[in-house]
């Protein structure tokens, strides 16, 4: 009709086809306010698929701020609500408590989960995947300093040696000077001598969560949720194998491309790495 009225009058063309003048120019209002957002539409579309489903409203507001452009993170909620953008919920945690089978340490981390520095405060904690019937473990370290997952080591039983072989792959981050703080919960892996022995021969101050309480490790517990929300539950596995080749590809992701709003915008290697950090 929008084309026909500039042939003929209006009124003509709202009698032949029915419509009352305020619904013409209600449906009108309707297309130019879809025009008007068509560019953001895709914009989001993209960076949402970029991610892969990974990046909520927030996040992708910040990514097309990034580009210089001003939008309005509301804005962004209600086109991603309305083409049906949206995370999955968080599942649960493998759970590594099994009563006091050795030291338990204090809880010298205090949900202090804020870091002037890097490599001042760490934390630590195993999780659980199943696939096709096997059991996979992941056991990181965290560094509260910007989010980043400094070392990690993956298994196929949750053994001490999964934890001894990550342990030895985060401590080659630290520099002679470095005291920092390892917090974990009271699994059995984390109450052992051994452990113990090797935190202690590094310097490092072993803290442990009070019994029942995971909000004491919250920082490790929303990692384990964000991992499983954007990678795990979002992606089918044929095999152990595969898994693991899908978490070190996820891992690098996270450190180097998946953005922080609370490291301004950043990735945590990008933040750890920008010129004003070092």
């Amino acid at each position: 009709m929008l084309e026909l009225r500039q042939q003929y009058p209006l009124a003509g063309l709202l009698r032949v086809a029915g419509l009352a003048r305020s619904t013409f120019y209600y449906q009108q209002a309707v297309l130019q306010a879809e025009d008007k957002y068509a560019e953001l539409k895709t914009r989001i579309r993209e960076l949402f698929a970029r991610h892969m489903g990974r990046y909520g409203y927030r996040r992708i507001t910040a990514a097309i701020r990034q580009t210089g452009t001003i939008v309005n993170h509301k804005t962004v909620q209600r086109l991603m609500r309305e083409m049906g953008l949206k995370s999955l919920v968080r599942p649960k945690k493998y759970r590594s408590y099994k009563g006091t089978v050795g030291r338990v340490a204090p809880n010298v981390l205090q949900r202090r989960f804020h870091a002037k520095r890097a490599n001042r405060k760490w934390v630590t904690d195993v999780t659980e995947f199943n696939v096709a019937g096997e059991k996979l473990y992941l056991s990181p370290v965290l560094d509260l300093y910007n989010g980043e997952i400094i070392a990690y080591e993956t298994a196929r039983r949750p053994a001490f040696e999964m934890v001894r072989n990550m342990l030895k792959k985060a401590f080659r981050r630290l520099s002679p000077k470095d005291r920092p703080v390892l917090h974990s919960d009271q699994g059995w892996q984390y109450q052992m001598p051994a452990y113990q022995r090797m935190l202690k021969k590094r310097r490092v101050r072993l803290s442990m969560s009070r019994k029942g309480n995971c909000l004491d490790n919250a920082a490790m517990e929303s990692f384990f949720g964000t991992l499983k929300s954007e990678f795990f539950y979002l992606n089918k596995f044929a095999s152990v194998e595969e898994l693991q080749q899908g978490l070190a590809q996820y891992i690098h992701y996270y450190n180097h491309d998946r953005i922080k709003l609370k490291l301004k915008g950043l990735s945590p290697v990008k933040y750890r790495t920008q010129p004003s950090q070092a």
